[in-house]
């Protein structure tokens, strides 16, 4: 069956028709950071380390497209100097994963997958681990999250779309 999801969403556009369209008018009334009870890719989820158990847990960001721009300065200044609109030196990826984390202060980041995109805004799911859940702490493959020097990998570029990020350009 995940076989199956993976192909649909491919081109989701396509293959879901008027469910795609509903579900991006939803995701457009959501806040920044939200909860999901279930992975909306679950096949995309399971491949990153998402285990269906307590201790795991999904979230929803949202990430405004574009690149910064910082506000004009006031006073007589050379023009060329001026600059306003810099690309941050992160991937969107890893600014949904920051926030993820800051709105969840006692879990880890352990990845996130591209979701969807309009026009404004890019939206990733992440999936968190409770470090201190016995369930966690048990798992043989996911474990290692528990240990502290893992604490804050979101915040210092450990995980995958951060690590991409850092590679030489």
């Amino acid at each position: 069956m995940l076989k199956h999801l993976t192909e649909i969403w491919k081109k989701p556009k396509e293959n879901l028709g008027d469910v795609w369209k509903n579900r991006l008018i939803k995701l457009r009334t959501e806040g920044t950071v939200v909860r999901v009870d279930k992975p909306t890719r679950p096949d995309r989820a399971k491949r990153l380390g998402y285990k269906a158990k307590q201790g795991f847990v999904v979230v929803r960001a949202k990430v405004p497209k574009g690149t910064r721009k910082r506000p004009k300065v006031a006073g007589g200044r050379r023009p060329k100097t001026a600059g306003r609109f810099f690309p941050p030196d992160k991937s969107k990826q890893q600014m949904a994963e920051e926030k993820a984390s800051r709105k969840y202060p006692n879990m880890e980041v352990l990845n996130s997958y591209y979701l969807t995109e309009d026009g404004r805004h890019k939206w990733y799911e992440i999936i968190l681990a409770d470090t201190s859940h016995p369930a966690v702490k048990k798992d043989k493959e996911r474990k290692w999250v528990a240990s502290g020097k893992h604490k804050g990998r979101a915040n210092r570029g450990l995980t995958s779309s951060a690590k991409k990020s850092r590679r030489e350009k």
